[in-house]
């Protein structure tokens, strides 16, 4: 209860208040900024309309979200099931860039699934919060293609190759699968795995619990096995993490891709190449059966 001795504020401390209070939340100084990035869908696979996440997609609104003004912390939300290796890593050599140069803490919260790809994208992060039903792990390489010549064979089509190199149609799907070309497939498969390995090992560090044999071997857990083998930091939704952690007036602007005149652009994708280039029907069934592919390995 307020003291009548009290000393009372004046008008112009009163007024100064009051118009604080009319001034939008972004552009408060009293209010702490975490921006957020969101980082979703399958990692790499990109046919012209219907690309997947690349770094060329996603790096100006990671510059943006750390060159926020006043932002305490960068907050990734993660729903992807993985993809290209190399466009996983190098938007995770990004943040971390980027958290280094600008000295801000990164905290990943996982939403359906973080696992494969979208796991190391979790990893770029000082800490990975988990829904209670979200899938996390999946530390492995995986790699598939169909094979046609037998197809070809009852349907009498003729496979006409003219390659300078001996090993330039390995693994051609028109061809019988070779022995020594499979081996060659699992020998980078294995290397890229191990480099999968280095990286974890070294994000996560003493965190991790259990056997090498268990944690990599390709396996995904629900949230809270994954939290005990050190995969993972916590359970937590964005909005309550934050406003725990900064406050409940924090500020959490979600950075998003600029957009055109005529919609979404896509850095690195060429809206008229796009159409000129008028995929078929049959690449855009292959393609988004193989989007479908990465998600149904979830059991999404």
């Amino acid at each position: 209860m307020a003291n009548e001795n009290d000393p009372q504020p004046t008008f112009g401390k009163r007024l100064i208040d009051f118009s604080a209070r009319l001034v939008p939340r972004r552009f408060r100084t009293d209010v702490p900024v975490v921006p957020v990035v969101r980082l979703a869908g399958v990692i790499g696979v990109v046919t012209p309309l219907r690309p997947g996440l690349l770094l060329s997609s996603i790096a100006k609104s990671l510059e943006r979200a750390f060159s926020t003004p006043r932002a305490q912390a960068v907050a990734l939300i993660i729903n992807s099931p993985g993809g290209s290796p190399s466009q996983s890593h190098l938007i995770f050599r990004r943040i971390r860039q980027l958290a280094d140069e600008k000295k801000l803490p990164v905290l990943a919260f996982v939403e359906d699934v973080g696992a494969s790809g979208g796991y190391m994208l979790a990893c770029a992060a000082d800490e990975i919060m988990c829904n209670e039903f979200s899938i996390v792990g999946s530390i492995g390489v995986v790699g598939a293609s169909f094979g046609f010549h037998e197809l070809m064979n009852k349907v009498g089509i003729e496979r006409r190759l003219y390659t300078s190199g001996d090993r330039k149609a390995m693994l051609d799907p028109f061809l019988p699968e070779k022995p020594e070309d499979v081996k060659r497939i699992k020998a980078i498969q294995n290397e890229i795995h191990e480099n999968f390995i280095a990286l974890v090992k070294e994000r996560r560090g003493s965190k991790l619990k259990g056997s090498d044999k268990n944690l990599f071997s390709g396996e995904f857990w629900i949230a809270q096995k994954a939290i005990e083998l050190g995969l993972a930091d916590g359970l937590g939704d964005l909005r309550s993490t934050l406003r725990q952690r900064f406050g409940e007036k924090v500020h959490t602007p979600l950075i998003s891709a600029e957009r055109s005149l005529f919609g979404r652009r896509l850095p690195g994708v060429n809206m008229v190449d796009a159409f000129v280039q008028k995929p078929g029907l049959a690449d855009d069934l292959i393609s988004a059966l193989e989007i479908r592919a990465f998600w149904s390995r979830y059991g999404l």
